[in-house]
């Protein structure tokens, strides 16, 4: 049977020898390698050829995504994310890893990282795997913003992006709308449309974007104009221009 070639790259010790008793009893894995250090890992990536790569992202100097950046496109493994650290976890399963594993983890957690892993690989041999994790690297210099900090007269209101239904434009300002709530920033709304993950938000006008969650329908209007009604109930015009992209889009499986 042809195995599954896996590297392990952490600074700890004890993370490594985790993993590789975790990998002991299966027998689809094969345990080509361990490295403690960026270097050393970039390295063995590119001696050993890995299927697998089991990746610590906080390490000293150079970080698990300094490793991959490193890479020539046609030697990226698939990766499962190795941190102690959530706010990395998040990042990293959002540049489209496998999954990740938040230490300290369990054997149950473990085993399904490995099985997603494995469920996609195996449909993937006859191919070159590192053409599935181009889009890890096409993404993992992008960071999107996650939470607004609003001005008030009490202080501040802090809005997560994930809660905003929809953006609307309004001169100099952005008016922020989340559920029954707005809240203006000063932002012009083609700066904001960067700022924003283009996989959750997708501007339909020039006077709005739209957090694809929130999106319940799209209507034909008259003259075969489209517009959007959100779950809430607002409904808003799309511009024939981007009525295309977002038919596109919704059209896509979720991940």
């Amino acid at each position: 049977m042809l195995k599954i070639r896996a590297l392990i790259v952490d600074d700890e010790p004890l993370a490594r020898e985790r993993i590789r008793q975790m990998l002991k009893r299966d027998v689809e894995i094969e345990v080509v390698g361990e490295c403690d250090n960026a270097g050393d890992a970039v390295n063995a990536i590119r001696r050993l050829r890995p299927d697998l790569l089991f990746l610590d992202i906080q390490m000293p100097r150079i970080d698990g995504f300094g490793v991959l950046r490193q890479l020539e496109t046609d030697r990226i493994p698939g990766v499962i994310f190795v941190t102690a650290y959530d706010q990395y976890a998040v990042k990293g399963f959002e540049v489209h890893a496998f999954d990740y594993l938040l230490k300290p983890f369990k054997r149950k957690r473990f085993e399904q990282a490995l099985k997603r892993f494995k469920d996609q690989f195996s449909g993937e041999r006859g191919t070159d795997l590192s053409q599935r994790m181009l889009s890890l690297l096409e993404n993992m210099n992008r960071t999107f913003v996650n939470r607004f900090v609003i001005p008030n007269d009490r202080g501040a209101v802090l809005i997560k992006v994930d809660e905003i239904d929809w953006f609307q434009s309004e001169d100099n300002y952005v008016r922020i709308h989340r559920g029954a709530e707005t809240h203006l920033l000063r932002e012009s709304l083609r700066n904001l449309e960067d700022q924003l993950d283009p996989q959750k938000f997708i501007r339909i006008h020039r006077t709005a974007i739209v957090n694809l969650d929130r999106i319940q329908e799209l209507q034909t209007w008259f003259h075969r104009n489209c517009r959007v009604v959100l779950k809430n109930g607002t409904v808003i015009p799309i511009s024939r221009r981007l009525k295309q992209k977002l038919s596109s889009i919704l059209k896509k499986p979720a991940k």
